[in-house]
């Protein structure tokens, strides 16, 4: 009889338990994946894989916590790190509206990678940036009301602006609650908005007006390029896009190595800092890579904080981390 008193309570707490572990909670989760070959994943016209090696991409699994993981932070998977909700989804974001933007800015990003690529090996790549198409405006944010998507930034205080990086510097020159002037393409005709600025949550001092951003850009490929990465998405996977595309035609990127990569590319082959850098680190070990090319400043303090003997290469552009792997010391 009294191991039927014991049993019972054990069962209750297993169930109970079990039934933490599947209830999900308001924060968001990141934990590793695997860094994997971009081999098959992209197809390049006239494709002539040069030298020995191969080109990986990571990842990041981005879900929501469960309330077991909140509650017990040890039966959290190695390696992840937790986002609260207004992090990820700012000024109520809904996670449809986030996975709709990282879906656009990877279909941006393999136009951008693909321009990059073939402009370094010699091809006659027309690209004509024209400004910042808006594909988001958070709401409560100061920019709420008064630009809208599709809307096209082409100014900043009267200045021209024809890309991503002189948008960021544009209003960057005001002080995080100081109204900025935008000039904005919008159904075939340009207007002025003066929109609010607030801090950036995550960088003091930065100011921003709420909006999500791309690239507007006639670009015209002389070669056609296929990348397809499934359910994937964001920019991060830009610069190892361009770097496989350059392995696929000719060019000895690897030099015998596996060479893991991260990085957004802008239009002028400026590599960008990304998220994440603790997982990816961990996915590129875990998948045993010679090398890890990252993005120069924060993002390679982070990847040697966890590379754990990994050789990581900070870069600033494609065109440098073609030179630094060339040039690496690491044996493969």
């Amino acid at each position: 009889m009294r191991l039927r008193y014991i049993v019972v309570p054990v069962v209750v707490a297993a169930v109970a338990m079990g039934a933490l572990w599947t209830v999900p909670a308001d924060d968001f989760i990141f934990t590793p994946d695997r860094a994997k070959p971009l081999a098959e994943r992209v197809v390049v016209e006239g494709a002539k894989p040069a030298g020995e090696g191969d080109v990986y991409y990571v990842d990041v699994f981005v879900r929501r916590t469960t309330l077991l993981e909140n509650l017990l932070p040890f039966t959290r998977p190695e390696g992840s790190t937790v986002i609260p909700e207004q992090d990820l989804l700012p000024d109520g974001t809904s996670e449809e509206e986030r996975n709709r933007e990282n879906r656009l800015a990877m279909q941006q990003s393999k136009v951008v990678a693909s321009a990059v690529a073939l402009r370094a090996l010699g091809y006659d790549v027309k690209v004509a940036p024209r400004g910042a198409e808006i594909i988001d405006v958070g709401s409560g944010t100061p920019a709420d009301g008064k630009l809208n998507e599709g809307d096209v930034i082409v100014g900043v205080d009267g200045q021209a602006i024809r890309t991503l990086e002189e948008l960021s510097n544009g209003i960057g020159r005001r002080k995080p609650g100081d109204p900025v002037r935008l000039t904005v393409r919008r159904d075939g005709r340009t207007v002025t908005v003066t929109v609010g600025t607030v801090e950036h949550a995550q960088q003091p001092g930065r100011p921003i007006v709420g909006i999500i951003v791309s690239q507007d850009a006639d670009i015209d490929l002389p070669v056609d390029v296929e990348i397809d990465l499934g359910q994937v998405g964001g920019p991060s996977a830009g610069l190892p896009f361009a770097l496989e595309i350059a392995r696929m035609l000719g060019r000895d990127v690897t030099h015998g190595c596996v060479v893991a990569a991260t990085g957004e590319l802008a239009l002028d082959g400026t590599v960008l800092s990304v998220g994440g850098l603790q997982q990816k680190t961990i996915g590129a070990r875990r998948s045993d890579v010679d090398v890890f090319v990252v993005p120069a400043g924060r993002n390679a303090k982070d990847a040697r904080k966890y590379a754990k003997g990994l050789p990581v290469i900070a870069v600033e552009s494609y065109q440098q981390a073609l030179q630094k792997l060339a040039t690496a010391p690491v044996k493969c």
